[in-house]
């Protein structure tokens, strides 16, 4: 089942998000296996981020490498909001 996690950071800056996109791609996860879809959106100090992916597993796997840049690049995600995906409308 498909499975939505939304990241609500208390803070993170457009120049941390793209640190932190440069890093995953330096590490050869840039488009990590089992994402389907991704946004960023949000503006100055608050920028956010919707993920869905194939599975939990899937996830669980690429979240074994975020969490350690994101500690790095100092972005404190709080708690991700994660819930199973009902219906996705493309177009």
């Amino acid at each position: 089942m498909s499975l939505t996690v939304s990241f609500n950071p208390v803070s993170m800056t457009v120049e941390q998000y793209d640190e932190v996109i440069r890093r995953l791609e330096q590490a050869g996860a840039g488009k990590p296996a089992g994402r389907l879809h991704y946004v960023c959106f949000g503006f100055g100090g608050h920028m956010r981020v919707v993920d869905i992916w194939q599975s939990e597993e899937t996830f669980a796997a690429f979240g074994g490498l975020l969490l350690p840049i994101l500690e790095a690049v100092g972005v404190d995600i709080g708690q991700p909001e994660v819930a199973p995906v009902h219906s996705v409308i493309v177009g």
